[in-house]
């Protein structure tokens, strides 16, 4: 086991990337903190983990709310201990609409969330991390932070956000022995993109991926692993993309030439 008795905090862990990861961290051996703001859904992610001998304890999360994210890590803190190892900032909202028809409280909502969320995440984690001169903490951005598309003004400019934080992060944190980074993942279906992607959406996205096919979850969480690992002490500010290589290429109509 790669984290046995490690704690570790998820936002968004009730489903997609988020319930994946809080999975793979349980089999390999960590508490996990599984916050989302649906608690149902966390629980039931939860309920899974302890069915089959693991550790985990949902709890409700509005990651936008300062209140709400100190006590849900007191809540957390007080089930696994006051240090939090990891955290793994995967709670996030797309809200696509055309850029001339986005109202300001839309895009106001899409920032709090996957920004302003993961600021208050990561100072509160860091907190406990900075005591113990040591933690990991992995920022589930978006291959939108550095490719743009139509309809996600919001998203996009709030994934780069996250991208810029995470260096900042890196910055501020190494000194104390704590690392964060971000991944990128590419067109991968969750239930958050199942909304959004159409079978058009599928095939142009497969046309422009040299790996011709979607990602899969297993394949998002083997990276967060990776970067929450010791193995990774010295990867720190980084943005990794897990895309099947879609962001090496350039813009592609014809899935022929680039």
């Amino acid at each position: 086991m790669r984290f046995p008795d490690k704690t570790v905090f998820v936002t968004g862990g009730g489903s997609g990337i988020g319930g994946a990861v809080s999975q793979a961290f349980a089999i390999e051996g960590a508490r996990v903190a599984i916050a989302d703001l649906n608690f149902t859904h966390a629980k039931k992610v939860a309920d899974e983990i302890t069915s089959k001998g693991g550790k985990a304890i949902a709890i409700s999360l509005d990651v936008s709310s300062a209140e709400s994210v100190d006590a849900a890590f007191s809540q957390a803190e007080a089930w696994y201990g006051e240090t939090t190892n990891v955290l793994v900032n995967s709670a996030g909202i797309i809200g696509i609409n055309a850029f001339l028809d986005y109202t300001l409280a839309q895009f106001q909502q899409v920032m709090a969330v996957n920004v302003t969320g993961a600021f208050i995440c990561a100072q509160r984690a860091a907190r406990s991390m900075v005591k113990a001169n040591a933690g990991h903490i992995v920022n589930v951005a978006s291959v939108s932070a550095e490719r743009a598309g139509v309809g996600r003004i919001a998203y996009g400019t709030s994934k780069a956000a996250m991208v810029g934080l995470t260096r900042q992060l890196a910055m501020e944190l190494g000194p104390y022995g704590v690392t964060a980074n971000s991944i990128a993942p590419g067109p991968v279906l969750t239930p958050m993109t199942a909304a959004s992607y159409t079978t058009e959406t599928i095939d142009a996205y497969t046309s422009m991926i040299p790996a011709r096919r979607l990602g899969t979850l297993d394949e998002m969480t083997n990276a967060i692993l990776f970067l929450a690992s010791d193995h990774a002490r010295y990867i720190n500010g980084i943005f990794m993309p897990v895309d099947g290589g879609y962001l090496a290429g350039g813009v592609n109509k014809t899935g022929k030439i680039s």
